[in-house]
């Protein structure tokens, strides 16, 4: 089971990897599998349309089974794709990078990281640090990565 601790420590991982590096002030979501706000924090100096951005990466990722990433190189060679998920998700998929799935130990996906602030490579980086130093396996691109 996928709980408020587990979100808290990948949440916390994240941040304090984007100060680490200098990034712009970071929202970071927590989804458990069935898409619910488990957890939310946003830094000081994010703007507000940050959740959203941050909540509808970590959706889009558990809404097709493979993070952000993925998406945004579908989304690359096939935009019509794209526009028909915008339409039938209420727009609610993100496509760019900072959308992660957090898989467990038996290989379950148990919910998703979404990150929003800095450029999509490194709001991923982050999510992929806070997820691996909350003991879970990160998976950007999908199950099979």
């Amino acid at each position: 089971m996928f709980k408020l601790a587990d979100a808290t420590t990948i949440i916390d991982a994240a941040l304090t990897e984007a100060r680490a590096r200098s990034l712009a002030p970071l929202a970071v979501a927590v989804l458990d599998a069935g898409g619910h706000l488990i957890a939310y924090k946003r830094e000081d100096g994010a703007g507000i349309v940050r959740f959203d951005i941050a909540f509808g990466k970590a959706w889009g990722s558990l809404g097709m089974g493979f993070g952000t990433r993925e998406l945004t190189e579908r989304a690359a060679k096939n935009p019509t794709f794209i526009t028909i998920l915008a339409s039938v998700s209420g727009g609610r998929m993100v496509p760019s990078p900072g959308g992660v799935l957090v898989v467990d130990q038996a290989g379950e996906v148990i919910g998703a990281v979404g990150i929003s602030g800095d450029i999509g490579d490194n709001d991923e980086v982050c999510a992929i640090v806070g997820i691996e130093r909350a003991g879970f396996r990160a998976a950007p691109k999908g199950l099979t990565d």
